[in-house]
């Protein structure tokens, strides 16, 4: 069985590893069609990404195939398509009695604290695979990443005709900007990456905002004396994370859906005469992931744009140190398994 396992910040290793064996109680044997590579991946290959020991088996989004279940599990079949919830949770913390699942107290994501699914076939428990007879494997590997904007937007609660600003225009910040607007938002996109600019344009969000100008007045240009009532930081940049908090309106939210290996400082006096509310949003649950299914489904959302290369095992090998670079121009890289 082939993995790809990062074995130290920089090095990838394409190698051989024994199949799984068959499935135990609650659990699925899944053959991998197609892995998205996403920002934890690459900030692992570069050393930076916390919560991470190597060496590790990479890989969190997944569009896989059902090969055999448990004699207990009846809702999955041989043959069906899913989409995987990466996060493995004790169900019985705190957090998870409170439905949080995507906070369990000793959570376990795949290809971060775990091994994950850069490898021909894996085990996963059946309750962390999602069905879907509409979807092909290019469409289902998106569909975690979508989950994570989908729950950030989840958090701030929107009320249709609030303005929402996202910045930050990766994959990310994309997702989360469509699930805002789905939810009624008039939004807008910040970056500083004309690459990501006119991608953004490209799938419907022409009117953004570009961060390396006169952010405030571009700002009064858009929302004149109303600026965005949500913003979202969806950069992982320790110093756009600070300056966001500057682009509430008065009683708005600030939703960090980037994570930075950093300390993040604010002026309290500010936060509290414009009476902030600071969100900090991780993971995605259940709920998130069967949302982004039924928008890919009815055609909410097309990612089929987004996806910049898709690549074999072998190949992204030589391939992979370029997508840390924003100038490659990769929006989405996906790698082909099987």
């Amino acid at each position: 069985m082939r993995t790809l396992t990062l074995t130290a910040p920089g090095v990838l290793h394409l190698g051989d590893a024994p199949a799984p064996g068959a499935p135990s109680s609650g659990m699925v044997r899944v053959r991998v069609h197609r892995v998205g590579v996403c920002g934890t991946d690459l900030h692992a290959f570069a050393g930076r990404q916390p919560f991470f020991t190597y060496p590790r088996i990479l890989g969190h989004e997944l569009g896989v195939e059902v090969l055999e279940s448990a004699a207990d599990v009846t809702t999955l079949r041989a043959g069906d398509r899913c989409c995987v919830q990466p996060y493995l949770h004790c169900g019985g913390c705190s957090a998870c009695r409170r439905g949080a699942t995507n906070c369990c107290t000793t959570l376990q994501t795949l290809g971060v604290h775990t091994d994950g699914g850069m490898r021909d076939e894996l085990l996963m428990p059946a309750g962390l695979l999602h069905r879907s007879d509409a979807l092909d494997y290019d469409q289902l590997a998106f569909v975690e990443m979508l989950a994570i904007g989908a729950h950030a937007v989840r958090r701030a609660a929107i009320v249709p005709g609030e303005r929402a600003l996202v910045i930050g225009a990766g994959p990310i910040g994309l997702g989360t900007a469509s699930f805002a607007r789905l939810a009624g938002a008039e939004v807008r996109l910040m970056d500083i990456s004309d690459r990501r600019l006119a991608f953004a344009a490209q799938i419907g969000f022409a009117d953004t905002l570009d961060g390396r100008g006169d952010v405030a007045a571009q700002m009064r240009h858009w929302a004149g004396d109303d600026p965005p009532t949500v913003v979202f930081d969806a950069t992982g940049n320790a110093a756009s994370m600070m300056r966001a908090f500057g682009y509430p309106a008065h009683a708005g939210r600030l939703v960090f859906v980037g994570l930075v290996q950093a300390d993040i400082s604010f002026h309290d006096p500010e936060l509290h005469r414009r009476e902030l509310t600071l969100l900090a949003s991780r993971n995605a649950t259940a709920a998130d992931v069967v949302t982004v299914l039924r928008a890919l489904e009815r055609g909410a959302i097309d990612v089929r744009p987004w996806t910049s290369v898709v690549v074999s095992p072998g190949e992204a090998l030589g391939q992979f140190a370029s997508w840390t670079n924003p100038d490659a121009g990769v929006i989405k890289a996906l790698i082909a398994f099987a």
